[in-house]
């Protein structure tokens, strides 16, 4: 039957295209020869691409899209829901392993479920309550867990014994709360406090970074600011194995902070203890933003880059002293033996640091490539890149949405693939045997610091489109930074660190404190001098999550395919960026607690309609406009008229907008404006767009954007969202918002730090 099948398909074929042909539709013989050899080609490298081994580095993308999954959903999943639809789709993978085709689309598909289950099961296992509403007077006792030196504040984190305060409903167990300058109690004293708190803060504007996020996931469930004297008192009982713990980490850092503060005052031990210690809060702000704008940001977060310094060098000290004694080099295992001692090192440096979510990644990576190291397994590939991500995505899945998190493992993806597909090498050459030993000598020098340079340029391709998302701006001379400072931070400033901290028991230790003083001089010079340089910083203007997921798509098309095929991904990464740059610009924004508003005026510049106290919130609009103006800056004030009632300005077309101070106001500027924003609540009917307490007590930060013949909406909490770290609201009537004033509102340095 077989036989006689075929002469029939084929009598069917040749109908066909005669049929083609008399209609016109026919493509001509060469073409067709084109589009056939086309096909065969594009099957092969697809075919290729999914040979085995090839796809493991993809399950890892597959887990994390399912968390970020989670993270979009408007209202909390229900975790049997969650659970269920991963185990449906495990045994679908299952019974879909014998299929070429159907196995690896059953097994990402598994993946993404997976990703999706461990977040809402992660979400639920840190539960806790998170404050609503403003509490004027809180009464605190509990624990000093957490100690942050800062440039103006200290700044501490309580685990809660009891709190009572007016109206409040619900009951945190951690708060973070700002204390005067030096006042801070030591970790491991139990206090008793009154302080203002707030809760946690929402997003500055639709689409910013959600603090509040981030602080539930440190089970922080309210911060603010202390009120008088903190009295420290006998604890009421023992406290736990942990807090002991955190006790005597928190007692070394101190030590060892001291010590460094001692030998190199200001910038230079600020930075010196932020390498060491990981206490990076007390950098002076124009050292910090020079930092940033020189693209040497990542050096003050200890994460991979330091791992790897710390561990590199005491494996090459381990093996070659162990080396000086032939026995031992040429009958035992002295690599495997080094890779021991320094897996222990930086097990040490973890706990030293403070053990952030960014050094616990980074010294996960660290730890897969040492024991690879032991198990006589390749240190630093693609699937050791896989592991290090299920790792880190399994143990702490809101990472996924963290820049650290995003930058480290773009950076590390990128400089794999690059070395993996022979570069230096393949660019600069290899010196040989044959070569003169000048010209071997000359040839090794350039080929590191061509290394260097490549480095630089591949690892800021790769992270700049998450530095421009959640940092809007790029650093032009990042490159440039780079190869001036970090060779000495290599060479000079991290050994001598390692070395006083080993010396630092003996007494030892001052002259090494002083040589990494005088590297972080040279680092601090060359941040500087960078940031002095004309377009040092390049603002970006915000733009959505399309553009950054489209452009992380094409990122790992062109690391992780290995055919012609992955340049696709460079197609996908122009178009991300003219997506990006083609993001609209919203008109009107107001802060996510009414007191700030802004309009976009005339010259397509913003224009800060009111700012109450919470220039905090400006800050951040100008950096997402891509503005280099400061908040206090006079041009924003430009077109505003204000008096005792409110404030009017107008937008680009024209049109008033009006912000209400007093209720006597929204009857004349409901008459007269096109929008009225206000942080009370209007008593009637507006004839105007209004945006008043009501509302943006509802959906948190607002922005209007005029499309035309109306405006368009965005809220940072859209009707319907609700989630833990930002329930949706039921106000009662009694309850009226405090003022922002002095509220603990600015973030962490790594709150929105990047990583190595």
């Amino acid at each position: 039957m077989a036989g006689e099948d075929r002469p029939r398909a084929k009598a069917l074929a040749a109908a066909i295209a005669a049929a083609r042909r008399r209609a016109g539709l026919a493509l001509p013989d060469g073409v067709t020869a084109t589009a056939e050899r086309t096909r065969k080609v594009l099957a092969e490298w697809a075919w290729a691409e999914v040979a085995p081994g090839r796809l493991l580095p993809w399950l890892p993308v597959a887990f994390g899209f399912g968390i970020v999954l989670y993270f979009t959903a408007g209202r909390e999943p229900l975790w049997a829901a969650a659970v269920g639809a991963s185990v449906v789709a495990m045994a679908i993978a299952f019974a879909a392993r014998r299929s070429s085709v159907g196995f690896p689309l059953a097994l990402g598909l598994a993946a993404i479920a997976a990703g999706f289950a461990v977040a809402t099961l992660h979400t639920l296992r840190v539960a806790h309550p998170v404050l609503q509403f403003p509490v004027g007077s809180a009464a605190i006792k509990g624990f000093v867990e957490v100690r942050e030196e800062r440039a103006k504040s200290d700044r501490v984190v309580i685990r809660v014994r009891a709190i009572e305060g007016a109206r409040m409903r619900e009951k945190p167990e951690r708060v973070r709360v700002a204390v005067r300058k030096e006042t801070a109690p030591p970790v491991g004293a139990f206090v008793e406090l009154k302080a203002h708190l707030s809760p946690p803060l929402q997003p500055l504007r639709p689409g910013g970074y959600d603090f509040a996020r981030g602080m539930y996931f440190q089970q922080i469930g309210a911060s603010g600011y202390a009120l008088g004297h903190i009295k420290t008192a006998p604890a009421p009982e023992a406290p736990g194995f942990w807090l002991r713990y955190a006790t005597i980490v928190d007692s070394m850092r101190e030590g060892i902070d001291n010590r460094i503060r001692a030998q190199l005052p200001g910038d230079r031990g600020s930075i010196a203890s932020a390498l060491i210690t990981g206490k990076r809060d007390a950098i002076s702000p124009p050292v910090n933003d020079a930092m940033y704008i020189s693209s040497l940001a990542h050096v003050l977060s200890i994460s991979g880059y330091h791992m790897a310094v710390v561990a590199g060098i005491v494996f090459f000290v381990i093996r070659a002293g162990l080396a000086l004694a032939p026995t031992l080099a040429t009958r035992r295992p002295i690599k495997k033996w080094a890779a021991a001692g320094a897996l222990a090192a930086a097990a040490f440096y973890l706990v030293l640091s403070g053990a952030e979510v960014a050094t616990q990644r980074s010294f996960i990576m660290v730890a897969i490539v040492l024991a690879g190291v032991m198990a006589d397994r390749p240190a630093l590939t693609f699937r050791t890149l896989a592991v290090a991500a299920f790792v880190v995505l399994a143990l702490s899945p809101e990472s996924v949405v963290h820049p650290s998190f995003q930058m480290s493992f773009a950076a590390t993806l990128a400089l794999i693939a690059a070395y993996q597909n022979g570069l230096p090498n393949s660019v600069f050459g290899r010196p040989d045997a044959e070569s003169s030993l000048q010209a071997r000598v000359a040839l090794w020098g350039g080929r590191e610091i061509a290394a260097l340079v490549l480095a630089s340029l591949v690892a800021g391709l790769a992270t700049t489109p998450y530095a421009a998302f959640h940092f809007h701006r790029v650093a032009p001379y990042g490159v440039l930074a780079n190869l001036a400072a970090m060779p000495v931070v290599s060479i000079l400033v991290m050994p001598m660190g390692i070395l006083g901290v080993l010396a630092m028991p003996f007494g030892f230790d001052g002259l090494f404190w002083r040589l990494m003083g005088d590297g972080i001089d040279w680092m601090i010079g060359v941040a500087l001098w960078v940031t002095s340089l004309p377009g040092a910083v390049g603002h970006m203007r915000a733009f959505g999550t399309g553009p950054l997921l489209l452009g992380t798509a094409g990122l790992l098309l062109v690391c992780l395919l290995r055919t012609p095929l992955r340049w696709s991904g460079a197609v996908l990464a122009v178009a991300a960026s003219l997506w990006a740059v083609a993001a609209t610009k919203p008109d009107i924004l107001i802060s996510g607690e009414g007191q700030a508003a802004a309009l976009r005026g005339a010259d397509g510049r913003l224009r800060v309609l009111h700012s109450g106290r919470d220039t905090f919130a400006v800050k951040d609009w100008l950096a997402a406009d891509g503005d280099a103006r400061a908040p206090k800056d006079t041009s924003l004030s430009e077109g505003v008229r204000c008096d005792a009632a409110g404030c009017i300005g107008k937008l680009k077309d024209g049109r008033p907008v009006a912000f209400a101070l007093t209720i006597e106001a929204f009857a004349e500027d409901c008459a007269r404006a096109a929008v009225v924003l206000s942080a009370r609540e209007a008593q009637g009917a507006c004839a105007a767009m209004l945006v008043d307490r009501k509302v943006w007590r509802a959906q948190g930060a607002t922005s209007l954007r005029w499309t035309g013949d109306r405006f368009e909406i965005e809220a940072a909490r859209p009707p319907g969202y609700d989630r833990p770290w930002a329930r949706a609201k039921d106000t009662p009537a009694e309850v009226v918002p405090s003022r922002p004033a002095a509220r603990d509102a600015t973030p962490r340095t790594e709150d929105l730090e990047a990583g190595d």
